[in-house]
């Protein structure tokens, strides 16, 4: 055999040898290391599940065992006649269950849409612009993260009030779209992205919005993906009582709590209203913690 053949038959077998010594390798901990590793992660793992797992075993207690003494965990006779007695309460209000869920849904999906397109764009802006009052503004975003809904609540009120949103569904969607927490996420990590790749796409003749949705989005979709399960739980769980006066507007979670405070009588539906209420935000942050796994993996563009 020739020499020129051998270095051909040598570079062919060099990258299957290498990958023979990686799936090799293991990693240098002994039997004893993983098993206490995975015990202290399996303990988190019940710390963290343990208030869930009791609002479910709540919810599918009967009434005596809610008020049993030392109280159980498990649900000794599980049963749903928590969830069946709060959908007949929801029936008897002259208010139909499936309207305050209407209502809901829609506060939540569209104002976590618009504040996604808002934050989205603004955060283009800010991470990828120069202008005058660039940082200036930015940092009166930053400000405002420091101040919570309650000290707000005033102004915000006297605001939507003279543009004659109170009332509506308007006024909780427009507030939400200007989350100042959205901003701030976009654009730390639009930052991140390489200025080289936004450059090479207008060269090769890309218009600002081809831009925009079809390179910048995609490749920060962990931020928007966190964004937006931060913003379904806050609309999802918000009771609107400040604003929306009207009772066929009025959200799920206010109609739920009315329930919850209605004694002793109602404790169970009170344990089934809690579970009800997690459900959305559970799912939601489930689906998006995937894709956000799955993006951070692929990701990582670097200038």
């Amino acid at each position: 055999m020739s020499k020129k053949n051998k270095k051909k038959e040598q570079e062919n077998l060099e990258p299957v040898y290498h990958k023979k010594l990686i799936k090799r390798r293991k990693p240098n901990r002994s039997v004893v290391g993983d098993f206490f590793l995975y015990l202290f992660l399996l303990m988190v793992a019940l710390v963290m599940a343990f208030p869930l797992i009791y609002a479910v075993s709540s919810a599918l207690k009967p009434l005596d065992e809610l008020f049993k003494f030392p109280p159980k965990i498990l649900a000794q006779n599980p049963t749903f006649d928590n969830f069946s007695d709060l959908f007949v309460t929801m029936g008897k209000s002259w208010v139909t269950f499936s309207r305050y869920l209407f209502n809901t849904v829609f506060i939540t999906f569209v104002g976590t849409a618009g504040h996604l397109i808002v934050a989205s764009m603004g955060a283009f802006v800010l991470a990828k612009y120069d202008f005058p009052g660039n940082q200036t503004f930015f940092k009166l975003v930053t400000v405002a993260m420091m101040f919570t809904g309650y000290v707000t609540q005033i102004p915000n009120y006297l605001i939507l009030n003279k543009l004659g949103w109170i009332d509506t569904y308007w006024s909780i969607i427009i507030p939400g779209f200007a989350s100042p927490m959205g901003l701030f996420l976009m654009k730390q990590f639009m930052e991140g992205l390489p200025t080289s790749l936004i450059e090479a796409a207008k060269i090769d003749g890309a218009s600002e919005w081809r831009v925009f949705s079809g390179i910048v989005m995609p490749n920060v979709k962990p931020a928007w993906m966190t964004l937006i399960i931060f913003s379904v739980q806050g609309l999802w769980n918000n009771k609107a009582a400040t604003f929306i006066y009207s009772e066929e507007k009025k959200t799920l979670v206010y109609a739920m709590q009315q329930i919850q405070s209605g004694g002793i009588a109602r404790t169970g539906q009170g344990a089934a209203v809690l579970v009800v209420l997690m459900i959305v935000p559970i799912a939601i942050f489930v689906f998006s913690e995937s894709q956000i796994l799955e993006t951070m993996a692929s990701s990582g563009l670097k200038d």
